[in-house]
């Protein structure tokens, strides 16, 4: 299976603490990868860093093919990686299909010299949000196409930002902790609908999340970290009962 995200002996240090310690993952593409482990571990670090918002002291990190270590945040985003983050925030007053058009990219009627001229990116126009109602559709929102987005329940607004993610173009999306805030019930159709987007998009998915047990059914494989070290890897009943993730994680 091919790889979408390599990371290689990632380090990162705050000072004399060691956040990341030689980290190394691989997530392949088409499938949904879990990140694990107690707070403090190094999980939003290693995010940080993949992501642009911090620099790693060394290592190196793959993404498509490219090595983007250092890259600032909005190259990584142009290139298809995206982050999504605890706290959904999608624009309030705009609808809920407005919200993910705001994210079409290259649309030349947003250009100075093209808006004017409405005939010529009409098309263009049309098939941003054919584009739009698809993704609402497989997210089950297409219903709720003309609402404000101020009228959605909080997994509501975690499916917009997803929906946000792929009309930007993106093959990989990273989601911290989109459970969080969720009842029981609410986080697993969370899942269902991220799985959907697996299946029918091709996106691949590495989340960190806490609640385990809502949504093992939907992960096809995780890594566990602790004291910033992948600790363990897998499929997810095999590391949920590795002894080491048990006395680190689940306090067991």
């Amino acid at each position: 299976m091919q790889e979408m995200l390599r990371v290689e002996n990632l380090t990162k240090r705050f000072g004399g603490l060691i956040a990341l310690d030689e980290i190394s993952l691989d997530v392949k593409k088409g499938i949904i990868t879990m990140l694990i482990g107690p707070n403090g571990s190094g999980k939003t670090t290693l995010i940080n860093c993949v992501t642009g918002f911090y620099n790693p002291d060394k290592g190196k990190v793959t993404f498509d093919g490219k090595i983007i270590t250092n890259w600032p945040p909005h190259r990584i985003y142009e290139l298809g990686l995206v982050r999504t983050f605890q706290i959904p925030q999608p624009f309030q007053k705009l609808t809920v299909l407005e919200n993910l058009l705001t994210a079409y990219r290259g649309h030349p009627g947003e250009g100075f010299l093209k808006a004017p001229f409405r005939r010529s990116w009409m098309k263009e126009e049309e098939k941003a949000t054919e584009m739009a109602f698809r993704f609402l559709e497989i997210l089950d929102l297409d219903h709720m196409w003309d609402h404000p987005a101020s009228n959605l329940s909080g997994g509501q607004m975690k499916l917009v930002e997803a929906g946000r993610a792929i009309m930007s173009g993106a093959k990989m999306i990273l989601m911290d902790e989109p459970a969080a805030g969720l009842y029981p019930k609410l986080a697993q159709e969370l899942f269902y609908y991220l799985t959907e987007m697996k299946n029918k998009l091709g996106v691949t998915f590495l989340i960190v999340e806490h609640r385990l047990e809502l949504i093992l059914d939907y992960i096809d494989h995780v890594y566990a970290m602790a004291r910033g070290r992948i600790v363990s890897e897998g499929e997810p009943d095999k590391v949920l009962d590795d002894p080491i993730v048990i006395e680190s994680y689940l306090g067991g």
